[in-house]
Order: C-alpha cells, then structure tokens, then sequence
C-alpha cells in the first residue's frame, strides 16, 4: 500500500461528499406532481433547456474515459490515441441530421429509448428486443471504464492496496464509490446527474486549463514535452523488436485511425445514455443549438489528451516493468501540483466518472423496463411498475459493471469503451434508416444486426495482447483493438457486413412478398416541436407501444 496522500484525499472526500448530497437533493429539483412515472424518473420530465442539456451531454459524453484512458492511450501508444478528437468533431455534424428526427417521433409517441422507436417504426418485437439488449450489454463496459477511472484515482491517492493487497481489501474503495452512486440514482434518476453535471464540467474546465499551462511551465515548454516523447517512440521495444507506438501516424496505420475514428462517431450516439440526453430536452431546437455548440468540449479534449504526453516528460512509470498506462495522467497530477490541487483534479476524474455511469445506468434500465419488461414480462405494468422495475435494474447494470471491472484486464481499459462500440455500430441501420425510410424489411434488419454482431464479437474475442502473452482475449493495445491491421476498425467492418445483409435480405423479402411489420408513425411526426398539434393529440407515454 502507498503512503497517503491526505491533503488531496481530503479535498477529494469534500467534493464526493457535496456531488453526493447534490445527487440525493436532486430528486426535488424541479420534480413534478407525478414523480412515479418513467418520464420522470428516466428522461428528468423532458424538460431540461439548452444549458442543463449542454452539461448533461457534456458530462455524459466526456467521461473518465475522457479523463484516464485517452491520455492513457497516448502515453502508452502516440498519435493512435487521438483517434478520440476527430471522433467527435465528425460525430456532431452527422448526429445534427438525425438527432433531432428521433427527439420529434418519440415526443410525439412517448417514446422513452431507440428501442421504442424500432418497435413501433417495424412493428417488430423481436428486432426492438434485440436493439434493447445490445444496448444494455454494450453500457456495462462503458460503466466499467468509469469505475475504472474512479480506482486510477484511488490507488495514486494512496487508499485502497497495491497490487499485492487482498483484492477485497484493495476495491474496497470503489465498491463504496459505487454504493453511493447506486443510492442517489435510485433516488432522484437523471435529475441527479444532470444536476451534479454543473459541477463536473466546472471542475474540469478548471484542472485542464491550469494543467496545460501549468504542467508545461515545469516541464520546461511543450518542444521538451514532445522530444520527450519522441525519444520515447523511437526506442525500439528488446522482446518485440518494435516500437510502443509513434509520435505521429504512420502510412500503415492510418487506416485503421481512420475507421476508428469515423465508425467510434457514428456509435457515440447509438449508445442508450447519448439518446436518454437527447429525448429529456425540451424542444427540438434544444437538440440542434446542443449539437452545434457541444464541439466546444473537443476542444478540452484536445487539450487533455496532451496530458500523456505530458506524463511521458515527466518520467510517470519511467523504468517500471508492466506499469499500468491508467495511472499515468493520475500520477502526472500528483508528482505536478500542489496537494490541495491534486485532489481538486482527483475530484474532477472521480466526479467524471459518476456522472456518466449514473446516466448510463439509467438509460440501460429504461431499455430493459419498456422493452423487456413491459414488452413480455408485463405487458399491463402501470408507470409505477415501470419505474420501480427501472429503479431495481439500474443497480443490477452497476454490478453488471463491476464484473467487467474485475474481471478483465483493466491495463487497456479504453478497449471496454472501443468494445461496447462495436456492439452498438449494429443497431444503426435499423434506428438511423428508420429515421429516413422504411424500406428495409424488419427481418434483414434483425438478420443484419445477428451478422455484424457475430462477426465483431468474435473478432475483438479472438485478438490478444502482444504485450503480454498471457491474454488471449479482448486485450490487445489500442492501436491493434479493436482494429485488424488493413481491415480497419472492427465495428466498422462488422456494420459494412451488417449493411449489406440487410439490403440483399430486404430485396429478397420484399421480392417474396414476405409480411411487414405496421408502422405507427407518420411523416409529420419526424418534424413536430414542443408546441406543434401533433404533440398535443400524441398519446400518453405510458401507452407508447
């Protein structure tokens, strides 16, 4: 065990002290007469405007992820790492076409998740089950990778044992982090977060305008920092004979950056907690100025993904066999500020982390209590059902999250981040086409979708770490999972697979005549805002389906 740090621990307890009473206050703020409803509990009433969607999305978006893994990805393998950048300057522009089409059709048909939209676009079951369901599957390691986070934060303070330590002993910590978490989102659902977001994004904004103006002071300028790592990426690797990674791109690589890029943009916003955002805003508009101004938050992201390089200059885990990437911008902020700032950044990462495990715990059990629960377990369930069911599940998802967390290899943590974006790549033909045209068949979709998820799975399942031979499995670096050489990021290839099924199938089906699913929207649907008529003769939510 470390010594501890009780300057930065302390201010570090202080903020999860306050992030917490906010997130049990929450369930107050702006509630409404009818707080037994999923609306409420799930989607915050959608009532949410421009600012408290921005921190919602914010906070929900840029994560510990954010925080921890990218820079961790840089430091440990270069300019692959920044794959995250462009990611999310495309995402934006792409999302600005379909976002607010999906805000409009579920406001009017009270629909609470994608799922809801698929079913009642296709009239399909079977293909709403399945879209409910890899979203779930694909929010637990997402879940894990903030967990993830909030241990980095707590082995550097010191608290919770070293690798040597009883593993009970040693995640003692976090499985109280994660008590508290479980506690005030079972209480006050997405109020909670999106209230605790102000804070979050407030501290962040903070940490990394001081970090990168501060830490370079120190480290004699950002020419030192990048011959720093420059050296580092040169120096050939004696058991691989192979460089850890490269200061820029290569010819070879840029490819699979490039896939990467472009197939982790169109899955940000497939995942459930990008769209429970999006449908708690109040108006269509609110979805568009969210889209337009969110790119501010690249911006930070840029900025933070230096922190690797940053750590790389400072000697963070220099000479240490095996050491693990996740605690290196961690470490980069213990060794850099003054303790009482160490744990203001601390409480930044660990608050990053409870936001968006909290919203996406959330939209998990939101799919899994309107599309498994009420769809075939309780057809009849009344919106106190729903929301008890929804309240129950989003802490079954949490320690869902937790065996991810202890069960794999947590050195490529970002890995848990590419993986859930293969899975999710797979629902977008059916819930990105339905939002344009119903010419797909309900059964190629659902056909597609069984193609492309076999196909990535076992492809990401199949790739190993070169670093270390002991993992078979989901462990390669991130330059190498979850993208195959020339083929290029996995999700990618597995949704041109997808794609293709679907349209081959679709022609075969509609040549059969084969019998199509009742849609229960209308054209007017996709362009109706908060005060059109066709949301004031919309049914009530609790009867969407």
């Amino acid at each position: 065990m470390t010594d501890v740090n009780w300057v930065a621990l302390t201010v570090f307890l202080l903020f999860f002290v306050l992030v917490s009473v906010m997130g049990f206050l929450a369930s107050r703020w702006r509630r409404a007469e009818n707080a037994l409803h999923l609306d409420e509990w799930g989607l915050g009433g959608r009532s949410f405007g421009t600012w408290i969607t921005w921190f919602l999305l914010g906070g929900d978006l840029y994560t510990a992820y954010t925080f921890v893994a990218v820079p961790a990805a840089i430091y440990a393998a270069g300019a692959a790492g920044f794959f995250a950048v462009p990611y999310t300057i495309i995402a934006y522009p792409l999302v600005f076409l379909f976002l607010p089409r999906l805000w409009s059709v579920s406001r009017v048909h009270g629909y609470v998740t994608p799922a809801d939209f698929v079913r009642g676009r296709y009239g399909s079951k079977s293909l709403s089950l399945v879209v409910a369901l890899t979203g779930i599957l694909a929010t637990m390691p997402y879940i894990a990778l903030q967990l993830v986070g909030i241990q980095a934060v707590l082995d550097v303070l010191g608290v919770g044992g070293g690798e040597t330590t009883n593993w009970f002993v040693k995640d003692l910590p976090l499985f109280l982090a994660f008590g508290v978490l479980a506690a005030y989102t079972y209480s006050a659902g997405l109020r909670a977060p999106a209230l605790i977001a102000f804070v979050k994004d407030a501290l962040i904004y903070i940490v990394i305008i001081v970090a990168v103006i501060y830490i370079p002071m120190r480290l004699g300028g950002y020419g030192h920092i990048f011959d720093s790592a420059a050296q580092k990426f040169s120096t050939l690797n004696p058991a691989t004979g192979k460089a850890s990674g490269a200061l820029v791109t290569g010819p070879s690589a840029q490819w699979a950056y490039a896939t990467l890029a472009l197939g982790s943009a169109m899955a940000l916003f497939m995942y459930p907690h990008s769209v429970t955002g999006v449908l708690a805003s109040k108006s269509r508009n609110t979805v568009r100025r969210n889209m337009a101004i969110m790119p501010a938050y690249s911006l930070m992201l840029g900025l933070l993904a230096l922190l690797g390089f940053m750590a790389i200059a400072a000697g963070v885990g220099k000479g240490v066999k095996g050491y693990n990437a996740q605690l290196s911008v961690p470490q980069l902020f213990e060794d850099m500020f003054p303790d009482w700032f160490t744990g203001v950044a601390f409480a930044a990462i660990g608050i990053g982390a409870l936001v968006p495990a909290a919203i996406m715990s959330i939209a998990a059990a939101n799919l899994f209590t309107r599309n498994v629960y009420k769809e075939f377990v309780k057809p009849d369930a009344t919106p106190a059902d729903e929301t008890r069911v929804a309240k129950l599940t989003s802490l079954l998802v949490k320690v869902g999250a937790l065996v991810f967390v202890l069960a794999m290899d947590k050195t490529v943590a970002i890995n848990f981040q590419l993986l859930g974006g293969v899975w999710m790549l797979q629902t977008f033909v059916a819930i990105v086409g339905g939002l344009f045209t119903r010419w797909f068949h309900r059964w190629a979709l659902l056909a597609g979708w069984a193609v492309g998820m076999a196909y990535g799975t076992w492809t990401a399942y199949a790739t190993g770490n070169p670093a270390n031979p002991k993992i078979h499995h989901f462990g390669a670096n991130s330059t190498q999972i979850p993208v195959i050489g020339e083929i290029g990021y996995i999700g990618l290839t597995a949704f041109v697979l997808n794609l293709a099924v679907a349209v081959v199938l679709t022609l075969v089906l509609r040549a059969a005549k084969a019998p199509e699913g009742v849609d229960e929207t209308t054209r007017a649907d996709y362009t109706a805002d908060a005060g059109d008529e066709a949301l004031k003769e919309a049914p009530e939510p609790a009867a969407a389906h």
